[in-house]
């Protein structure tokens, strides 16, 4: 009809046919302009959620693309505390926000017949049940009754791998204020090296509580695994294979070379000398009744340094 203005789709509103619709349709600016105080305010709080939320995801664009999943774990103990080396341990906490960590530092425990171990001759209690549970099971137990310690339970009956030591990736501020938060005020500020240099320091760190014991790492929304796609594949020459730490009381068992460390990498708990300067893996792929001090079983090659 003659003097009627037709009302146009929103697809063409703007568009070069359509020169007339630019006087109908403000650009965003010109919205902003029209727009009230409480309007504007709920926008710009939108979009600097929206600025947050893709600071939080620059570490890794896909978390279901590198998420480590249940076939990871099925390893045995020993494979599995080195195939952890460089993986990255990550915690998602209640705000969104994300904490890493590469795993730098681990320690086996056999079970059976490795006395230092929680669960030493098939001992099974409510404390230790994570570790006969499926490969994957996060394992956390008290030490001294104020700190914590995080474990995963690998193939074998109550076998299960320490995390000794992490490299903080992303989110130091956080893991900074969670340490503080359990030192002394006079206490000098940790290097970044110390945050996570230890085993109840990276429960401190990435606040792992004691809930997460018996929590599935492949399928868990607060805590998982992740392959770094930046980092290359780790040579079995840096790996360190030592003695444990802190279990001089179990003899024969204390000697045994269990802890599994990146050669040279700063966030070492403790450097073993000695077993720095060998070449190579001192320990196969081993059951309990099979590791020796520091040697492997006969029919096994060994190297001139071994």
């Amino acid at each position: 009809m003659a003097g009627t203005k037709r009302k146009l789709p929103a697809s063409l509103a703007g568009s070069p046919e359509h020169p007339e619709s630019a006087n109908t349709f403000p650009n965003q600016t010109q919205a902003k302009r029209k727009m009230s105080p409480a309007k504007l305010k709920k926008l710009v709080i939108s979009e600097n959620i929206s600025n947050v939320t893709a600071e939080q995801s620059q570490y890794f664009t896909n978390d279901l693309q590198h998420r480590l999943g249940e076939d990871f774990f099925q390893q045995p103990c020993i494979r599995l505390a080195k195939a952890l080396l460089g993986k990255v341990l990550v915690r998602r906490r209640s705000d969104g926000t994300e904490l890493r960590g590469r795993i730098v530092e681990t320690e086996s425990y056999l079970g059976g017949e490795d006395k230092a171990s929680h669960s030493a001759g098939g001992k099974r209690t409510a404390r230790n049940l994570a570790m006969f549970m499926k490969p994957g099971t996060i394992y956390v137990y008290p030490i001294y009754g104020i700190y914590l310690c995080m474990n995963i339970s690998s193939e074998g009956e109550g076998a299960a791998v320490l995390l000794r030591s992490l490299e903080p990736l992303q989110g130091l501020p956080s893991m900074r204020e969670l340490r503080a938060a359990r030192r002394k005020e006079s206490a000098r500020q940790l290097k970044d090296k110390e945050l996570c240099n230890g085993p109840s320091k990276l429960c401190q760190a990435l606040n792992i509580p004691r809930c997460f014991d018996r929590r599935d790492l492949a399928s868990d929304p607060e805590v998982w695994l992740e392959r770094d796609p930046d980092e290359s594949p780790i040579n079995p020459q840096d790996i360190v294979s030592a003695p444990r730490i802190g279990i001089e009381s179990h003899g024969e068992w204390a000697k045994k070379p269990l802890r599994f460390y990146l050669r040279g990498h700063p966030c070492v708990s403790v450097v073993n000398k000695a077993a720095d300067g060998r070449s190579g893996n001192v320990v196969k792929d081993l059951g309990p009744s099979e590791v020796q001090s520091g040697t492997e079983r006969p029919d096994v090659k060994r190297t001139k340094q071994d």
